[in-house]
């Protein structure tokens, strides 16, 4: 267990580069080893999920180094990987565990995946009934719909599958099943989630389209796959690692802070969104395409931020930021209304109630509802002993709210942070006056 302290600040200056995109560096390891041929990723992010990931298709028999700055998966095509020996550790990562029943459901071997406790707590449900759907053969070994999961060869079948909740992941699972499928597969979604995979698995080489509706809904369609082909990625920064630095150069006065080579793919960009709606004083700078992906720099200043109404389909696009909104909003003028977010409970934890106990105990004023919270803004925070919950997001959120609080933050096992930004306290101090 480790404890960390966090004072407040003078201002937040300078400029830092945010690790690679966690979504991404994912699905760089996962499309590079069902490929033909090598993949090279640059900026890949070295969580502790990330890292999973790699673990499970290394025990599946790619050979996946590191070279320089560079990864190499050295991809065996989209039948070539092997039975592993044993139980497919998949850590604490949701989207390993979730992206690879996609995967696996295709393979002519059974597997097993499991992870830490957080994790074999966390639905599957919401992949298995679509998999199984389209003639997969996944079980929950403890009968509760959790992980530990068993997947054992089946012939798979297109179908067009529409999701109750607007979630990549679930998306992303069915996609890649279909990929091996006797048929064309389709999601459909009532709200477009972030679109990662369809974007990389068109540049691997895989047939999909995707079409917005009129009402909001999102459709993303692949046809059956002979083999895809390795590439060259380079991971823009996580915007959701960016957004703990860009909420702390925006609620410490007299700041000034350039976060470059930021993703800011429109799924993603949500939390800027947010942050404009509430008056902050942000420029994008540099802004380019790289392999489909958006990315700037962005340059920001401390400002005095107002409430704001976070609902509908806005929710997908910063779900995983809304710990961190949270913290800006009890900064802000005003009344912020959170709603539309009940995914929030199926995270690391259920974080309506974690962020709402947190910002209570810093003295901010928060009531939970159903599907989100309210903050009232304009109530000075107070430092505290803050329970990480072994959540990342909440490590770093209440990191960041202990910056503008009065007196001393402690956060309890910190160490969390490591699942998707090991560098982030060391980062922190680097732009801490």
């Amino acid at each position: 267990m480790s404890v960390r302290k966090i004072n407040p600040v003078k201002s937040i200056r300078g400029e830092i580069m945010i690790p690679g995109d966690k979504s991404i560096s994912h699905r760089s390891v996962m499309f590079g080893s069902i490929a033909l041929g090598t993949t090279e990723i640059t900026n890949f992010l070295e969580g502790a999920d990330c890292l999973s990931t790699i673990g499970c298709f290394q025990s599946m028999g790619i050979n996946i180094e590191r070279k320089g700055a560079s990864l190499f998966v050295h991809g065996k095509g989209m039948r070539g990987l092997t039975a592993p020996q044993n139980t497919l550790d998949v850590g604490n990562s949701g989207t390993t565990t979730r992206l690879m029943s996609g995967i696996l459901s295709g393979q002519n071997f059974a597997s097993v995946m499991s992870g830490d406790a957080s994790l074999n707590s966390r639905p599957m449900r919401r992949i298995m009934t679509p998999l199984n759907s389209m003639g997969a053969h996944i079980t929950s070994l403890n009968g509760n719909n959790c992980a530990p999961l068993k997947i054992e060869p089946g012939t798979l079948h297109g179908i067009d599958y529409s999701s109750p909740v607007a979630s990549a992941q679930v998306k992303s699972a069915v996609l890649l099943a279909g990929l091996y499928a006797d048929g064309e597969t389709s999601v459909t979604e009532p709200a477009l989630s972030r679109n990662h995979t369809e974007l990389m698995l068109k540049s691997f080489g895989a047939q999909v389209t995707s079409k917005t509706h009129e009402n909001g809904s999102a459709t993303a369609h692949i046809l059956p796959c002979t083999e895809l082909y390795g590439q060259k990625i380079t991971v823009p920064g996580d915007i959701s690692s960016a957004a703990y630095f860009i909420a702390a150069a925006l609620i410490v006065p007299d700041s000034e802070l350039l976060v470059k080579n930021v993703g800011t793919n429109p799924t993603r960009d949500g939390f800027l969104r947010v942050c404009k709606a509430m008056g902050a004083d942000i420029t994008m700078i540099n802004s380019c395409v790289q392999g489909g992906e958006e990315r700037a720099d962005i340059l920001v200043r401390s400002s005095n931020l107002k409430g704001t109404v976070i609902e509908g389909d806005l929710i997908p696009t910063l779900i995983d930021e809304i710990p961190v909104i949270a913290v800006m909003a009890a900064n802000a003028e005003g009344t912020t209304v959170i709603r539309d977010a009940a995914e929030l409970k199926v995270k690391e934890t259920n974080r309506i109630d974690t962020v709402v106990s947190n910002l209570q105990a810093m003295g901010g004023n928060i009531t939970p509802t159903e599907d989100g919270m309210i903050i009232e803004g304009g109530t000075p925070l107070k430092g505290a002993h803050i329970q990480s919950f072994l959540d990342h997001r909440i490590a770093m959120s209440f990191a960041i709210a202990g910056l503008n609080a009065q007196g001393e933050t402690t956060i309890e096992n910190a160490q969390c942070v490591d699942v998707s930004y090991p560098e982030f306290f060391t980062t922190l101090e680097k732009c801490c006056l």
